[in-house]
């Protein structure tokens, strides 16, 4: 781990004047403490914002829920009205890492942390995201775990979160406050694809810290669940996993929200399959026939072709639990 130093925000404007001087935001830590011992990650100044008063849960004017960057993830999922309201959310909290982290990790720092590609935390190895214009080992490496959607020449590693599918999915915004004032953005806009800069994660500008994260309030009532297919588990990233939400009414879907996690380097969302299901009466066939074009657009790579079929099979088996759920 290399030196750096500390400092502990007693407020907001002085977490702000820090990193507008270029130092990290640090809150629970789980992410950036591992990558700063790998030497991943080299940080000068490090902020602790987690006195800030960032830590609630509210129910919006319009009745959707705003998450403080800073509640935990354990927390967020135990929250009567996340779990009510919205038990995607909490279900995609909870399938995450292991109970332990969840009683630390952020809200905030969940959306932003980095992939888990073996290569971009081997520093010998070379990685684009890491140090741009170095290559991608991945591309010619082991890639089972790797992205078939939204990749680049530059990089195919997949976004880690859990809980980011579930907000992609539900059309979330993410709140911002920086030295230019407040604003929000579309969470599908928030985590960028690589492209020919895949060391450029997220739409932050310099010494912007996130505030909350939004869910729209959606039509009642709401049936919404996530499912996760990984190796083993427990305290595992997933192979595929697929955010399912539906508003069914009358006996016909009028609004359906999908999104994927361990197939893209976003959360991918899917609106060829929300397509394929508004308007129609759910049965087997349908959740067959939208989850064909789960993986439209796909580009395995040698050892992740699997993930194609896989996909689908994911996506059908939640549209079904979600779809025929009481």
């Amino acid at each position: 781990m290399h030196p750096f130093s500390f400092t502990k925000a007693p407020s907001t404007r002085e977490a702000l004047e820090a990193g507008r001087r270029g130092g990290r935001y640090i809150a629970g830590g789980t992410t950036l403490v591992d990558l700063m011992r790998e030497t991943v990650e080299r940080p000068e100044t490090l902020v602790d914002i987690s006195g800030l008063p960032l830590d609630e849960v509210t129910v919006t004017e319009r009745g959707g829920l705003r998450i403080g960057a800073l509640v935990t993830m354990s927390e967020a999922a135990a929250h009567r009205k996340v779990r009510t309201t919205y038990p995607v959310v909490s279900q995609a909290l909870e399938l995450s890492a292991s109970a332990q982290l969840r009683n630390m990790a952020t809200l905030g720092g969940n959306i932003m942390q980095r992939t888990r590609c073996t290569y971009f935390r081997d520093v010998t190895a070379v990685c684009n995201k890491r140090e741009p214009g170095s290559g991608c080992a991945a591309r010619e490496g082991y890639n089972r775990t790797h992205a078939i959607l939204g990749t680049s020449e530059d990089c195919v590693a997949t976004h880690p979160s859990d809980a980011a599918v579930a907000f992609a999915a539900l059309d979330a915004r993410v709140h911002l406050l920086g030295p230019d004032g407040a604003r929000s953005v579309p969470f599908a806009d928030f985590l960028l694809r690589p492209g020919s800069t895949p060391n450029r994660e997220q739409a932050l500008s310099k010494g912007e810290l996130i505030t909350a994260v939004e869910i729209p309030a959606c039509p009642r009532p709401l049936k919404s669940g996530y499912l996760k297919v990984r190796d083993r588990q427990s305290y595992e990233f997933a192979l595929t996993s697929a955010a399912v939400a539906l508003h069914i009414r009358g006996g016909v879907i009028r609004e359906a929200k999908v999104a994927a996690g361990g197939v893209g380097t976003v959360p991918w969302k899917l609106p060829a399959v929300e397509r394929a299901l508004i308007g129609e009466r759910p049965s087997e066939r349908l959740w067959a026939r939208a989850a064909e074009s789960a993986a439209d657009g796909a580009r395995p790579l040698e050892h992740n072709r699997f993930k194609v079929e896989l996909l689908k099979r994911t996506v059908e088996r939640q549209l079904r639990i979600v779809g025929e759920s009481k």
